[in-house]
């Protein structure tokens, strides 16, 4: 009888409807196209239903392919802020029996970075809804050996049982009622002992990660009966390789076996009576210097060494993963190296289980190579990553970190395997061994794992730019398209500060990380004068490693920034030499008054730092109360020293340049907040924010300036650790964008009624002015004028149009004269030509139709240098 520890683990229902009491607003989420950008450590094909297949990573879910699109969709977007590291997916299972069961083991972290507990997630309906077990131990989705697999599985011939295989000293565990319940099975003797670095202070390289897959010899049971020989490997050197003929009552280490190697994988082929390992001496991904592949002959307990470069070869430096067998012919398996990062990544092919092989490239004479086969990146371009390598290498690579190397079990000419930054597949595999050359392309279409570090969307020019971790970040004209190429020269590996002058927004900066042992002579900063389409290194001062935060004047004239471990330092021009900003802490974050250009702000342990000398000296405002870390702050377009700071325990808003901060009503916490266009009739931008409001996190926006919050956001969409970067457009109202940490850039887009905001800011200056032309029948509209919004040298306005008429009218155009030197400096709604003391203000497409009676308005800033009279009249005529 199986013997298990007394406890058992109850699950638990997810919550998937909203509760809050918080008005929402329905938004329609796509995400800006990328495809990939991160680690795929499993690709899991269902042995039973064609073109089924999951996909997991280390920080972004997991997903479901859908073969009519041929395109990946997400299934763990309900995850949220309290169970972020359910976003880390260790394993996952596809039930072979009842094809609508999955199973997800979660959690990123097994030190103190991931604060909860693991989980087993399962869904009776392919991914779409889950139900939870909690685990009381963490799992590792984002640790060492996270490519090892699958942990995972699901008993072939009776699915109501699966088997676990757990990290760090916890085992063996066993579900008897389709993963709703577990407990461990004692009677499993190895726990695994291999870690990386035992003694890491850090608790990530001292990671164990223990028992590392789980393989069942259908042929021992029949349908209805649990399966009675299972394999199962532990990430241990000596005992790698243990085996139960009696259903789990009992195991014992696999007589023979090699010793000195992890087998980071065991795929057993049935027919053939052959369970087959991939060794390395390390758990990986990123390193493995040595391994074999072995053969164990199931009926005769033979184990025969069938290495295409055995480990006591000098040619051997590298381990072995990416196991997998063609079930139509299960004579034909391929492995993969793990790792290979120079030249590239090596797969092996053999026809004969073992017996020979043939690699998917060759040395021909030194540099050069042959080739079976070819890569076709034309849908995802950037894939090369705008690099030139001299042979011996290529771009693009085969791939790297390659620990999923899968043939389809219905379709031997399909092969899909995971690498560093995407899904690579192809779907004329069998040209290997006629001796054509077979076509790899991109399979990552919907799979969007980037970690989001910074956004920008600027008044013109590309709709978003974009700094991301590992591959820089992206320039995107088309939200729905792949850009051709991430940013180079300089190539940051990680942006992680953006900015562009709110008067000049063609003009933009970007601060990021490299390796600089590679690149010594390459800058931390980079800047461009087009938008984004192109950038130039400046200098550095001394010392920086990392780039930390940067921020553009108002009108580009200048820059302050903030590298990481650095005094912070500013630069007139585009950094060709660099002074120390007086006053400003070494770590400060620096961000820029979007009016001001003489204007900048820093944050740093809890108190504002402003500059009114272009960055030269900052001095400690008299603010208090603010949080000392975990902030971020950013300034709003069109008013000068108009602040908000998001942070632990609440969001702040100034008014004057951070000499004081009022905290905002009914907010408790906030990740990070951003501006966009203002809603219809009002004239303060739209706010957004990740906050929690009324007891729920999530995703804000807010019309009035913070008096009013709506979430736009749902259970179903919550991304875990969103909010790191944040932006509305100015362009578009309504519209935001969303960093995650892995599950790439996301942007919203209103699908509810229309919206139109009465401003609720009373101007003290002067009183709403009226026009004096009195409309006729037929066709007339009037326009009112109301002031907003004032400070020195600056103001806003509302003006109003209606239709006096009795007919509709297709158009309309305002005109007035100021009395003073008064210039409209930004209008919405509308479009403007001014000459002299003359504004004529024309309506856009969306609202120069106007029945009768109906009214619409527009708004602007403006600014002034004597005094702002209001114009005394007003003349609306009709298009």
């Amino acid at each position: 009888m199986l013997t298990t520890a007394a406890v058992l683990l109850v699950a638990a229902v997810v919550r998937m409807s909203p509760v809050s009491a918080v008005a929402a607003d329905p938004y329609a989420y796509k995400n800006v196209r990328i495809d990939g950008g991160g680690f795929v450590p499993g690709i899991i094909f269902n042995p039973t239903e064609r073109n089924l297949i999951y996909a997991r990573t280390d920080i972004g879910g997991a997903y479901r392919w859908n073969q009519s699109t041929k395109s990946w969709t997400p299934l763990l977007d309900w995850v949220g802020w309290d169970k972020w590291g359910y976003n880390g997916v260790i394993s996952m299972a596809t039930d072979p029996v009842q094809t609508n069961r999955v199973y997800a083991a979660v959690g990123m972290y097994t030190n103190t970075w991931d604060p909860n507990n693991g989980a087993i997630l399962r869904s009776t309906d392919k991914g779409d809804t889950w139900q939870v077990t909690a685990l009381p131990f963490k799992l590792g989705g984002n640790m060492p050996g996270r490519g090892m697999g699958e942990a995972l599985s699901v008993d072939p011939n009776d699915n109501r049982v699966l088997y676990f295989g757990a990290p760090n000293g916890n085992g063996l565990w066993r579900s008897t009622d389709y993963g709703a319940t577990w407990a461990k099975v004692t009677s499993f003797p190895n726990a695994g002992n291999y870690a990386q670095d035992p003694s890491d202070p850090n608790g990530y390289l001292s990671h164990r990660p223990g028992v590392v897959w789980v393989t069942y010899d259908k042929r021992s049971s029949t349908a209805g009966t649990a399966t009675r020989t299972i394999y199962v490997g532990v990430a241990d050197k000596d005992n790698t390789v243990y085996r139960t003929t009696d259903g789990g009552a009992t195991w014992s280490r696999l007589a023979g076996q090699p010793t000195g190697y992890i087998a980071h994988k065991g795929v057993l082929d049935t027919v053939n009576g052959y369970l087959y390992l991939a060794t390395s001496d390390t758990g990986g991904p990123y390193d493995g210097a040595k391994g074999d592949v072995w053969r164990y002959a199931t009926a005769t307990g033979a184990w025969t060494q069938i290495s295409p470069i055995p480990s006591s070869s000098a040619d051997d430096y590298f381990g072995y993963s990416g196991l997998t067998i063609d079930r139509q012919d299960p004579a034909t398996i391929m492995v993969a190296t793990q790792i290979s990062w120079w030249p590239d990544v090596i797969f092996f092919r053999s026809t004969d289980s073992g017996a020979t092989w043939t690699r998917v490239w060759d040395w021909t004479s030194y540099p050069n190579r042959s080739f079976r086969y070819k890569m076709d990146v034309a849908a995802n371009p950037w894939l090369t990553f705008g690099t030139n390598p001299q042979p011996p290498e290529v771009t693009p690579k085969l791939g790297w970190m390659t620990e999923s190397l899968e043939i389809d079990p219905f379709d031997s000419n399909r092969m899909m395997y995971g690498t560093g930054a995407t899904i690579y597949g192809t779907e004329d595999l069998g040209l290997w061994d006629s001796g054509g050359q077979f076509t790899i392309r991109p399979m990552a279409k919907g799979l969007e794992e980037t970690a989001v570090l910074d956004l920008i969307s600027p008044p013109s020019g590309a709709p978003l730019v974009s700094g991301l971790g590992d591959i820089a970040g992206f320039r995107h004209t088309n939200l729905d398209t792949v850009p051709s190429m991430m940013f180079t020269q300089p190539n940051f590996t990680s942006t992680t500060s953006l900015d562009y002058a709110e008067k000049s927004p063609s003009i933009m900066v970007r601060a990021g990380n490299f390796t600089d042992a590679d690149r010594p002579n390459d800058s931390h900063v980079a800047f461009s004068t087009d938008g984004g389409a192109n950038w130039f290194q400046g200098t550095e001062p001394g010392g920086v490693n990392e780039g930390g935060t940067v921020a553009a004047a108002a009108d580009g004239s200048r820059f302050v920034w903030a590298p990481k471990g650095v005094t912070p330092v500013y630069s007139v021009g585009y950094g060709n030499s660099w002074q120390t900003a007086s006053g400003l802490p070494t770590g400060a974050t620096v961000e820029s008054d979007r009016v001001n250009p003489q204007k900048f702000y820093g944050l740093s342990g809890g108190r504002l730092y402003v500059s009114t000398n272009g960055g030269a000296t900052f001095t400690a405002t008299a603010a208090t109360g603010l949080p000392a870390t975990a902030t971020k702050f950013k300034a709003v377009p069109g008013i000068e020293g108009d602040l908000w700071l998001a942070g632990e325990g609440g969001l702040w808003h100034s008014t004057n340049s951070g000499a004081s901060f009022t905290k905002v009503s009914g907010v408790t916490n906030s990740v990070n907040v951003g501006f966009g266009k203002a809603a219809p009739g009002a004239t303060y931008q739209a706010v957004y924010a990740v906050a929690t409001v009324d007891g729920i996190t999530g995703l804000y926006r807010s019309d009035n300036g913070g008096a009013a919050w709506v979430r736009i956001n749902d259970d179903k969409h919550q991304w875990g650790n969103m909010g790191e970067a944040l932006t509305g457009d100015p362009r578009v109202y309504g519209r935001v964008y969303l960093g995650t940490n892995g599950r790439g850039i996301i942007y919203g887009d209103r699908t509810g009624p229309p919206v139109t905001v009465t401003p609720t800011v009373t101007p003290t200056v002067t009183p709403t002015v009226t026009p004096t032309v009195t409309p006729t029948t037929g066709t007339g509209c009037t326009a009112t004028y109301k002031p907003g919004n004032s400070w020195p040298g600056g103001f806003q306005a509302e003006v109003s149009v209606q239709n006096t008429g009795t007919s509709a009218i297709t158009g309309w155009r305002v005109t007035w004269t100021w009395a003073g030197d008064q210039k409209i400096t930004t209008i919405w709604s509308a479009t403007q030509t001014q000459s002299g003391t003359n504004v004529t203000a024309v309506n856009v497409g969306y609202n120069g139709n106007l029945a009768a009676g109906a009214s619409t308005s527009f708004g602007f800033n403006g600014s002034y240098s004597g005094t702002n009279t209001p114009p005394t009249t007003l003349t609306c005529t009709p298009a």
